[in-house]
């Protein structure tokens, strides 16, 4: 959580980027339910907290390309 409240203009901006997040990784977040619900209690953990891990870093990656590339759309002049 940022440590100052954002201005409007960025809890838009913020808003519509969880957004992109949340359509980018909708396969993901499915493949980690699967996993859950197809796994029983004695074997959530070992191969299947791999999967669930590797799954969950899929996740932040995709967040970070999003940003990034609304971050490259948003140039205004040239680098």
């Amino acid at each position: 959580m940022p440590s100052t409240p954002l201005s409007p203009e960025k809890r838009a901006e913020a808003q519509a980027l969880a957004q992109a997040i949340r359509e980018a990784t909708d396969t993901e977040i499915d493949q980690i339910a699967q996993v859950l619900v197809a796994t029983g209690d004695a074997d959530l953990f070992g191969q299947n907290e791999f999967k669930i891990r590797d799954l969950a870093h899929r996740i932040a990656a995709k967040a970070f390309e999003q940003h990034l590339a609304r971050k490259k759309t948003a140039t205004k002049a040239p680098a």
